[in-house]
């Protein structure tokens, strides 16, 4: 039997924190480890509880999520950090970005969006749906040529196939629908994301469907 996904919640709010909690453990194969009311409570429940995943918020007293976003990529092995946000100040998300999160949720999604998005980032799939990924290019990606010339530089070393994968994570797919859509096996898929990754020298899906985006590709 596969072990739960082992969560780590990190709200101020302890209504958010309760209300998550109650949504994930509905879920026969999560389990959460423990709760925090801030960024540095985030990081030293990490060090011992040593979950797969943790659903972090932004703005907190006493450390923020992006300052232990950042921190808890440091740690051995690394949980997958899945920012909670509302999408209104773009510079933290941004930032969050840049900092190793993985995947955003937003506050107001519903309890399936909720759930699949712990377990995409406990499969290190962590993809993020097709409406937020357009939300999010569409915010944080602006258009200007030297950003485009740079980017399409950066693309040169991928393949063929690769350069079509990575259109395909631009798109918000997940490794299965990438299979599905190019005729290949789901390990193939994850296996072609995972080289992409490592040749862009990037840390998860959504830079790479920003870097997509900055190269004209889903124009």
């Amino acid at each position: 039997m596969t072990s739960p996904i082992r969560t780590l919640i990190a709200d101020d709010e302890w209504m958010v924190r309760s209300m998550l909690r109650a949504i994930l453990e509905a879920a026969p194969d999560i389990t959460v480890t423990g709760e925090a009311s801030d960024g540095v409570e985030a990081v030293s429940l990490a060090r011992t509880l040593r979950p797969d995943v943790v659903l972090m918020d932004i703005r907190m007293p006493r450390g923020d999520g992006l300052t232990a976003t950042e921190r808890l990529g440091r740690l051995d092995p690394r949980p997958y950090v899945v920012v909670l946000t509302t999408f209104d100040l773009d510079e933290y998300v941004h930032t969050a970005l840049r900092n190793g999160a993985v995947g955003f949720l937003l506050k107001d999604a519903s309890a399936g969006d909720m759930v699949a998005a712990v377990r995409s980032a406990a499969r290190g799939d962590a993809m993020i749906s097709p409406r937020v990924t357009r939300r999010l290019l569409r915010t944080f990606v602006e258009p200007r040529s030297d950003r485009r010339s740079d980017a399409v530089k950066r693309l040169a070393v991928l393949t063929d196939k690769e350069q079509e994968v990575l259109l395909a994570v631009g798109g918000g797919l997940s490794n299965a629908e990438i299979a599905t859509t190019l005729f290949m096996s789901e390990a193939t898929a994850k296996t072609h994301v995972s080289r992409i990754l490592a040749k862009l020298d990037l840390n998860n899906r959504v830079q790479a469907a920003i870097l997509a985006h900055q190269a004209g590709l889903l124009d």
